[in-house]
Order: structure tokens, then C-alpha cells, then sequence
């Protein structure tokens, strides 16, 4: 899963596959049962990577747009100084 390209919205709908799958199992084959989980659970572990990944992205833009505030915000008391 890491080589391929990374889609929350499709692992998401991949995620449902599973759990519908399990919900429409009269009887289990545990063996593909165990296969679904582990699928699953590379799934969120993948999730859950890329997720804290765009969270990190988000801070840092954040982060420049409030010290681009902070900058304009001491040019323009500079400013009012002068008058």
C-alpha cells in the first residue's frame, strides 16, 4: 500500500467494502476474515500516517499566514508612529 498513491477518500471507501463485507458473512471463513482485518488495519495504520502528515502540512501554513500577520501588523504600527 505505501508504493501506491495514497487517497483517504478511496481508503475510506475501501474501509466499507470491508465492514460490509463482514456484515453480509453468514458464516465466517476465518481465513479470509483475518485477511480482511489485516487489510483493514494497514488501511488506517496508512490513514492515520497520511492524516497526521496533512495535519503537520496545515500547521505550517498556519504558521507563515500568522507570521505574515504579524509582519504587516508591525509595518502598519510603524506607520502610525510616523504621522
Amino acid at each position: 500500500m505505501e508504493n501506491e498513491k495514497f487517497n483517504i477518500k478511496d481508503s475510506l471507501k475501501k474501509l466499507e467494502e470491508i465492514i460490509n463485507w463482514f456484515e453480509k458473512q453468514k458464516e465466517m471463513d476465518i481465513e479470509t476474515g483475518l485477511r480482511k482485518v489485516k487489510e483493514g488495519a494497514a488501511i488506517i495504520k496508512e490513514s492515520r500516517k497520511k492524516l497526521k502528515k496533512l495535519e503537520n502540512e496545515f500547521e505550517k501554513v498556519k504558521e507563515e499566514i500568522e507570521e505574515i500577520d504579524d509582519f504587516e501588523g508591525d509595518d502598519f504600527r510603524e506607520g502610525q508612529d510616523l504621522q
